[in-house]
């Protein structure tokens, strides 16, 4: 099987590679090139964060008791 390249260099990956490497939409994938010129992709594992983003660790901190519509009133004056 073959596929055309596009001018930004993609190509789409047929329906039946995907499913035999389990590759969803948003997945990883890894490339590999052997010495004799052969392509190999594979599923890639998650991501690598270099520390937890700023926002997350800040999730379901706040203690603030108002509600919504009392804090828009009080904000819109």
């Amino acid at each position: 099987m073959s596929t055309t390249l596009t001018i930004k260099g993609q190509v789409t990956i047929p329906k039946h590679v995907r499913d035999a490497v389990g590759l969803k939409p948003g997945s990883r994938v890894e490339f590999a090139v052997t010495d004799d010129g052969q392509v190999i992709i594979r599923k890639a594992g998650p991501a690598k964060t270099a520390r937890p983003d700023r926002f997350d660790r800040a999730t379901g901190t706040a203690d603030i008791p108002w509600r919504t519509d009392e804090l828009m009133a009080l904000l819109r004056g």
